[in-house]
Parts: C-alpha cells; sequence; structure tokens
C-alpha cells in the first residue's frame, strides 16, 4: 500500500511511546510506502485536493525516520488517508476535515472519515449510549452545573475540545475555586462543557479499549493516576498497565463496534472507568506501543493489516 499520514511534525512525535510512530513501522515492515503531512500542508488546486508530502524511511531506533523525497501529491493518489492530528478539534482542525472531504468526493480513501471526525464530538459521543453512562450533565451555565454538583456532592467538569486531560477538575461542594473554575472552564457561561459523577474506580485506572474495523482489541489500557490526582491520563502523568477486558469492558465495546465502524470511524479508543463509558475518542486514539510491550499483542500490525483487507 501507499499510505498517507496526515500528523502534527514528525520531530515532536515520540517514537518510544506514539501509536502513528507504531503504525508506520509496521506499515514499512509490511513493505508499504510510507508519507506525512501536516493538516496545514494540505490544499486544494483546479478541485483536487493535494498535500506537501514528505517519503519516509522508518527506522526501528530512536532515530526513527528519514525523510527521502518531498513532492506535492494528489490525496486520492494513495491507497489510504489518515488523519492522525491531534485535538484541540479546533477551527485549524475542522477545516482540516473539509479539505479530506473534499479529497473524500473525488475517490481518496480517508480514515477516519472526515464527516466522523466532525460529527462525533468525543465527549459528547457517549451519549449514543446512554446504558453505559454514568450520570452527565452538558451546560455553559454555572447554575446549572451547581445543581448537578449539589445533587451528586462530588464530579468531574472538562471541556469538549481538549484531550490529555488538559482542563478536567474534580469539584465538591466544598471547593472554594468552584466559581472561578466554572468561570474559567465555560469561559463565564458562554461556552458548554460536561460534567459528571465522580467515579472513584479511577483509581484503579481509566481504561482505553480499542477498536479496529469494528474489530475490539483484546487487551485494554488502565491510566492509573498518581497519588493524589483524579485524571488517568499518560499525558498527565498516569502509569500505563495493559490488561485482559473484563465482562463489561468487552459488553461496551461490542455495543459501540457496529456503530462506529457504520460511520467510518476504523479506529477507536473507549475510555472506560469501572462500568462506565466517559469518552469515544475518533481523532488520534492512542495506547499502542504500550498494550504491544506489556503483552506482545501487536495492535500497529493488526491495524495495518486490517487497512490491508478493508
Amino acid at each position: 500500500m501507499k499510505l498517507l499520514f496526515v500528523v502534527d511534525p514528525l520531530a515532536g512525535l515520540k517514537p518510544y511511546k506514539d501509536s502513528s510512530v507504531a503504525m508506520m513501522r509496521a506499515a514499512a515492515a509490511r513493505g508499504d510506502a510510507v508519507f506525512a503531512t501536516e493538516a496545514r500542508q494540505m490544499g486544494v488546486c483546479d478541485g483536487v485536493a493535494r498535500a506537501a508530502c514528505s517519503a519516509l524511511e522508518v527506522r526501528s531506533h530512536d532515530d526513527w525516520f528519514r525523510v527521502t523525497a518531498n513532492e506535492t501529491l494528489p490525496l486520492r493518489d494513495f491507497d489510504a488517508v489518515l488523519m492522525r492530528t491531534d485535538p484541540p478539534v479546533d477551527t485549524d482542525y475542522l477545516l482540516a476535515t473539509h479539505l479530506l472531504g473534499v479529497a473524500e468526493a473525488k475517490g481518496a480513501r480517508v480514515l477516519n472519515r472526515p464527516a466522523a471526525l466532525r460529527d462525533y464530538n468525543e465527549k459528547l459521543a457517549i451519549l449514543n449510549f446512554p446504558q453505559f453512562v454514568a450520570p452527565t450533565l452538558v451546560a455553559a451555565d454555572a447554575d446549572d452545573i451547581a445543581r448537578f454538583l449539589g445533587e451528586h456532592g462530588d464530579i468531574i467538569v472538562k471541556p469538549l475540545t481538549e484531550m490529555g486531560g488538559a482542563g478536567v477538575f474534580r469539584l465538591t461542594q466544598a471547593d472554594p475555586n468552584r466559581n472561578a473554575i466554572l468561570e474559567t472552564l465555560t469561559r463565564r457561561g458562554t461556552r458548554a462543557i460536561m460534567a459528571q459523577r465522580y467515579l472513584p474506580a479511577i483509581a484503579e485506572g481509566d481504561k482505553r479499549i480499542l477498536l479496529i474495523d469494528g474489530d475490539v482489541v483484546p487487551w485494554a489500557l488502565a491510566r492509573i493516576p498518581l497519588a493524589g490526582e483524579t485524571r488517568g491520563n499518560l499525558a498527565a502523568g498516569g502509569t500505563a498497565r495493559a490488561q485482559a477486558l473484563s465482562a463489561r469492558d468487552r459488553e461496551i465495546a461490542e455495543a459501540v463496534a457496529p456503530w462506529a465502524r457504520e460511520r467510518g470511524i476504523f479506529l477507536a479508543g473507549l475510555d472506560v472507568i469501572g462500568d462506565c463509558l466517559t469518552e469515544i475518542n475518533v481523532t488520534s486514539p492512542t495506547g499502542f506501543q504500550e498494550i504491544h510491550a506489556q503483552t506482545g499483542h501487536d495492535v500497529a500490525a493488526q491495524f495495518i493489516a486490517a487497512l490491508a483487507r478493508a
């Protein structure tokens, strides 16, 4: 295959943990041609979506790539275009999905589908599965959130467009910073945020469960919070522990998998705390390298093999 990865700057990717790097290495090991570009390098000329692309020699060590050629190519020339740019899902990100949509309309195969990246906010997507969700409120009004806090006593609040635990706070009624936190997150009542009942099971980890083209990866990656921390995200200092899926994990994953596949979400990362689904990540789900290192299950190879079959 000839694959194009739309990623953040290559020099900033971490070869020991980045799932996009693992994908590129798995593709190169198969003999596939690997190219990379950034969202800002995409454009449309004469109705054809194109990108300034770097052909890569992908290596297994820390000095993991070498650019062998640079050229501007139509996106439809690739067997697949993999959108792996990290959030926030801001105006620039959304514009990139529109450009990818132009490419898709002209025959390019884009994963995940651009419309799915726009339509399924990673926090709000869980509302499609109310049977698996803890008590949840989406609101911009601080009084509404205060009433929710009064009902549940201990809640998590978070913005709808960030990743890696950014902007996530635990609030109790006794918190002296409660009003300031809500004013900041809601931009003084002008932007909706999500509030959820606090789940004590976070102490056992925020589990990442991966779906690849409708198949459930049999290992979850539990992100264990640091002592005194409520966020398990690895970016917030959490510790990664691979573990087999529980019966509840599999129930959730097998309910979400066909829904995701039908919507062009080739790769999804479900976040599960205890028995509750908390996010459905569709932008750039991670965890490949940690699962592989701890269990021997090569998630990246599974992903590339699924891509070749589809």
